[in-house]
């Protein structure tokens, strides 16, 4: 079976596409983050996967929560997706929206885990050397956890840089384990 990375790639770039072309990306960016919750949640998951209901029905449960978003765009999205089982690839569908959209506005998104919480001259220096290092903008979130023990480990799609001081044990223990 597939992963739901490579299922979600020709949603999100159709939605993509679609988006561009009528000059909403910010509004897709709403929708999709909306729709992601939506299908993250528990019980519209245990709807959605059981088959003795419709996919008419799951279709307009979805609609229903959508509120104020729901337009015959959306409509139709939600209607594919249910249609291939595919609601449970919403939040990949909406993170590799983010990717595209962030690619085409020159902008990366980099998440940086941290053991402690990061200071202001911390964060503006690894900004400033993912811009260099990214030649683009950098939209730069911080986090913590406590598990690392130290370090830090930077995320930015694919890439990942891992400093964090659990990764070096284990390249320490691996290394004498030989």
């Amino acid at each position: 079976m597939a992963e739901n990375s490579t299922i979600a790639r020709p949603y999100a770039q159709a939605v993509y596409s679609l988006a561009k072309d009528k000059d909403a990306l910010a509004r897709w960016t709403d929708i999709i983050a909306t729709l992601a919750e939506i299908a993250s949640n528990e019980d519209v998951l245990a709807i959605a996967q059981r088959p003795d209901i419709a996919d008419d029905i799951v279709s307009g449960i979805v609609c229903e929560l959508c509120g104020d978003l729901l337009d015959d765009e959306v409509k139709r999205l939600i209607e594919l997706l249910v249609e291939n089982n595919r609601l449970d690839v919403l939040p990949e569908i909406r993170d590799q929206y983010e990717t595209l959209r962030a690619e085409a506005e020159k902008m990366a998104k980099v998440e940086v885990v941290s053991a402690y919480e990061l200071n202001a001259k911390q964060k503006t220096s690894i900004k400033t050397a993912m811009k260099k290092r990214l030649g683009c903008e950098v939209d730069l979130t911080a986090r913590t956890d406590k598990t690392l023990l130290a370090g830090a480990i930077i995320r930015v799609g694919d890439l990942v840089i891992d400093g964090s001081a659990v990764t070096q044990l284990g390249r320490l223990d691996h290394a004498l384990s030989r």
